[in-house]
Order: C-alpha cells, then structure tokens, then sequence
C-alpha cells in the first residue's frame, strides 16, 4: 500500500484482506514458472485501485467531484466498504489524489497489458489470456448469490463475448479433469479486465477464473490453509493441459 492511502493504515489484517486475491500469484507460480507462461502480476492492493474496473467506475462517496452520486459504485475503482460492510472510506478523498492513483499505479498496469498484448499478437497472431482471481466460498448482500454455497473454480467470459467457445471449453474441462468443481458465468461473469481485453475477433480471448478461497485458507484469519499445496499441483495440471491442447489447436 502506498503511502498517500491514510485510510487503509491500521485496519485490521481480516478486514484489509477481506476482498483481496491474496495468495493467488503463490499458488500459480509454480505452474507458470515451470510451463513458462509469460504473466503480469500486480503488487498493489485492490483497495488502492481496483485493476479489474473501468476507469469511470467511481462515486462521491470515494472522490469529491467524482461523475457518479454517492452508493452508486461501493466496489468500483475505489471501494468505499468491504463485502462485509465495514468502512474504508470514511471520507472522500480529493479529485487530485485520485487522479495521482489511477496515474501511478493502475495505468502502469494496464500499460503493462497492452504491451505485452501486442507483443504477442505481433509474433503469434492469437492471444488466449487468463485473468486470475479468488473468491469468497459464499456469496454476501454485495453479490447476486447472498448465501449460497459455491463451485471450487467458476470461469467467466461475459457470456461469450471475451473468448471463443472452443477456448471456454479448453479451460472448463481442463480444471474438471484437475479435480475441480467447475461453474460458468455464475455468479460471476468476468470483470472490467475481461470486458477490455476480451476481444476474439481481434485474436484476443480472455477468461477469468475465480478460485474459492476456502480451498486454500482460512477465510476468517486469511493464513494459508493446508490445502495449498494441493490446489499449487492442480493448477500445474490445469494450466500444463490447456498449454499442450493449446499448442495442438495451434500446430494444426
């Protein structure tokens, strides 16, 4: 966290992680390292700025001048309450210091996206991107599943429009046959990353995956639970699947 977020100092580690991917670039690491996946991870906080929403998404609640009335966007850039409805916001911050934040730390990594997008799309022609993140194992007020129990994995590509089915279908299979318990589109969809890059006409298929967090922490201290290494080797399984079909697809 940087310095200039005085609202986020002192909350306690429950509630500041509340919402956060925590634990997920661990548990991919050693899959990417070892498949050799190029992948871009973000060391800033979501309550910072949150990476996985539009630009505009932000109220009066968060920024003084801010386009949007106060409520209206709770979780957007800046969230102003947890999932559990404690504060983080208590008084909204100036016009400028958000602007500092979305300069400083969400443009670099979008731009960071876009780059290596490119580079990709120059040299291969096709980009099948994953946009990794965590879950609560059970849904609050603040989603569209209030209590419900949830899968083990949930892939999400806006209904169809992020990614072609044929790579929908290479994911959602690969984590099946990896032990997961597999949902689509519920109650996610995807998020502002896969509705920006998401574009397979262009060549660029992007799908979200969501873990549940139960699977590898406790979610009330947010420590690492035992099952993480498990969850580490069935991500390699996953990941090293859709790599090789991929590849097949590709060749032929």
């Amino acid at each position: 966290m940087p310095a200039e977020v005085q609202w986020l100092q002192g909350l306690s580690e429950p509630t500041l992680m509340r919402d956060v991917d925590r634990y997920v670039d661990t548990l991919y690491e050693p899959a990417i390292q070892s498949l050799q996946i190029p992948s871009i991870v973000s060391s800033w906080h979501r309550y910072v700025v949150d990476l996985n929403r539009k630009e505009d998404e932000f109220d009066e609640t968060a920024v003084i001048g801010a386009p949007h009335p106060p409520q209206s966007h709770p979780k957007g850039l800046h969230w102003s309450v947890t999932t559990h409805n404690e504060t983080l916001i208590p008084e909204p911050m100036s016009f400028e210091l958000h602007t500092k934040l979305v300069e400083d730390y969400y443009k670099p990594f979008h731009d960071s996206v876009l780059q290596l997008r490119n580079r990709l799309l120059k040299d291969y022609g096709v980009v099948y991107h994953l946009d990794l993140h965590s879950m609560p194992s059970q849904g609050t007020s603040f989603h569209p599943d209030p209590g419900e129990e949830r899968a083990e994995v949930v892939i999400s590509d806006q209904h169809g429009s992020s990614a072609s089915s044929v790579f929908k279908e290479i994911v959602f299979a690969a984590f099946q046959e990896a032990g997961f318990q597999v949902a689509y589109n519920w109650p996610y969809i995807g998020g502002g990353i896969t509705k920006k890059y998401g574009d397979p006409d262009q060549g660029f298929h992007t799908i979200q995956i969501e873990l549940n967090r139960a699977l590898y922490m406790n979610e009330d201290t947010k420590k690492q639970a035992p099952g993480l290494k498990k969850v580490q080797v069935q991500l390699q399984q996953a990941l090293g699947k859709i790599q090789s079909q991929l590849k097949d697809a590709f060749n032929g």
